[in-house]
């Protein structure tokens, strides 16, 4: 009898325990430092964008988007101007004779209707910006001292500028600078040159004082607080002018014109704009009159002009003098004026006895 093995089959033995490795998101992070990374990367872009910069693209000027550095205004629906370029929309409109709009909605300002942003004026002046010397950021109502006196890193000049020397640099420099400077020890005949530039500036201030001192001494002399009032010519387009009403000086009538830009045919086109006056005799006269005459800002106005005294002979053939400018500061305060309904000023006149 034969002996038979007993037949084993893989079905019958017993199962290998399985070994099963997870691979899934191997390099991934739990959940918990994914949040921590995720409010870390919001962290840093909410620094990235600080509240003095959101502030700054709100509170900026609706023309310039720039941030503005004195009054605000702002039209009925609350957009803000800087006082600037409110000024400039004014003059562009009375330019152009069409009633001012506010440059976002559309909606009409004028003097008037607009008002000043008190806060945003108080907030911006807050508001950190960058000096230009040392780039470091102080508050808007303290950077203009700190340019002025404070910055190590402002420009200034040598002590011995008034003779020659050139040089320019950071104030904290100034001091080594003018220990080595060579001008103190330059002859005179080399100091001269810088000299005769000082004295030329000197002259002509000195000759505009002697001027008026020598009128005030004058016989007849007179003065007028007058009224500048916009009108149009009566041309296929219309350009301003500006004339004041008759007034009586020296038992003779008169009239005070001024015009933009010497009568260019389109002012708006122009960034810098100025103004030029004249005086008209609007009564006959036998005998000429030897006149001298000059603006001031007067008692009711607020013109920014320099004293500048002119002079012409009028006659029953010459009643008009030429057009001479009206010296304002720049032509930020022309568009200040052009701006106003009116403009008020002190004419004075004087008469050479024949």
């Amino acid at each position: 009898m034969s002996e038979t093995q007993p037949a084993t089959s893989s079905s019958e033995l017993p199962p290998e325990p399985s070994v099963t490795v997870e691979i899934l998101d191997e390099f991934s992070e739990p959940d918990a430092k994914k949040r921590k990374i995720s409010s870390a990367q919001s962290n840093s872009q909410l620094k990235t964008d600080k509240l003095e910069q959101r502030l700054g693209g709100i509170f900026c000027c609706a023309v310039c988007l720039d941030l503005p550095k004195a009054a605000v205004y702002q039209c009925s629906n609350g957009h803000l101007m800087c006082a600037g370029c409110f000024t400039h929309v004014l003059a562009d409109a009375r330019l152009r004779d069409e009633m001012a709009t506010c440059p976002n909605c559309r909606v009409e300002i004028s003097k008037a209707s607009a008002t000043r942003n008190l806060a945003v004026e108080h907030a911006v002046s807050e508001l950190p910006s960058e000096c230009q010397f040392c780039n470091k950021e102080y508050p808007r109502n303290t950077l203009e001292r700190h340019e002025e006196s404070l910055c190590e890193e402002r420009i200034s000049s040598c002590k011995f500028s008034r003779i020659g020397c050139p040089w320019r640099g950071p104030v904290h420099e100034s001091v080594q600078h003018e220990s080595e400077c060579a001008h103190p020890n330059r002859s005179g005949l080399e100091v001269m040159d810088a000299l005769q530039v000082i004295d030329q500036k000197s002259a002509i201030e000195r000759k505009l004082f002697d001027s008026i001192f020598e009128l005030l001494g004058y016989e007849k002399i007179t003065f007028n607080d007058l009224q500048l009032k916009p009108y149009r010519t009566e041309e296929f387009v219309h350009r301003l002018f500006y004339e004041t009403s008759r007034f009586s000086a020296f038992n003779n009538q008169w009239v005070l014109k001024a015009r933009i830009n010497n009568m260019q045919k389109d002012p708006t086109q122009s960034s810098e704009r100025e103004m030029t006056y004249q005086l008209i005799l609007k009564t006959k006269t036998t005998v000429p009159l030897s006149m001298h005459f000059l603006i001031l800002r007067g008692p009711f106005g607020d013109m920014k002009v320099q004293p500048q005294i002119h002079r012409f002979d009028f006659s029953e053939q010459e009643n008009e003098s030429p057009y001479v400018p009206l010296a304002l500061s720049d032509s930020a305060e022309c568009n200040r004026l052009l701006a106003s309904k009116t403009i008020n000023f002190r004419l004075v006149l004087f008469l050479a006895s024949k």
